[in-house]
């Protein structure tokens, strides 16, 4: 599952990655991390909330970064 999760920062994508690309991701990582592809009712809503953080996570981190020698963009 998580071989599918795709690199999301300049210069690997053209542009910054999009709010719907790394939601995509933090429900792979969750989907890998809990063996669950889709949670039981029970478990749905710490399921969507474990998303939410890695997405918030996630958008923090490559928001972060410094990618160097990648050129100037814009």
């Amino acid at each position: 599952m998580c071989r599918s999760i795709k690199t999301l920062r300049p210069p690997v994508l053209p542009q910054e990655a999009t709010e719907d690309e790394i939601r995509a991701a933090a429900l792979q990582y969750v989907r890998k991390v809990s063996g669950f592809r889709e949670p039981a009712a029970h478990n749905r809503e710490v399921f969507e909330r474990a998303v939410d953080a890695v997405a918030e996570a996630t958008a923090a981190l490559l928001a972060g970064l410094e990618v160097r020698g990648a050129g100037r963009r814009g």
